[in-house]
């Protein structure tokens, strides 16, 4: 399977792991000239915007580690974008998620890492 295939998966996942939680999904895989995001949606009373990080181990670091400041900073435009695109006005609650995924089906690891860091310019 190549890796396009195996990050869809494990965004599936990470989808059903989401809605079993009260998270709204709005969109996957927003894709716009300032970048990517895996998910977006409603969670609380918050626009969320959710990055998917998958390893199969730890060994090459934990995968919520790979979310780096450069990839932080390409969400943050991206997601306003969408706003601005959706028509949401600052008065909308924004907050970035990250979703690490570590381990293979048997022994999945799924953290949720609700506020993962703040708005960068």
């Amino acid at each position: 399977m190549n890796k396009r295939a195996v990050g869809k998966e494990y965004e599936e996942k990470a989808c059903r792991y989401l809605e079993k939680r009260g998270f709204l999904i709005a969109e996957r895989n927003f894709r716009c000239r300032q970048g990517e995001i895996d998910i977006i949606g409603y969670h609380e009373e918050y626009l969320v915007f959710v990055e998917v990080k998958y390893r199969t181990t730890k060994y090459a670091g934990h995968p919520a580690e790979a979310v780096t400041k450069q990839k932080q900073k390409r969400i943050c435009r991206t997601g306003d974008y969408y706003r601005y695109k959706h028509g949401i006005g600052d008065q909308r609650a924004v907050r970035y998620d990250v979703m690490s995924i570590c381990g293979m089906e048997n022994g999945m690891d799924i953290c949720w890492y609700k506020n993962a860091f703040w708005h960068i310019f």
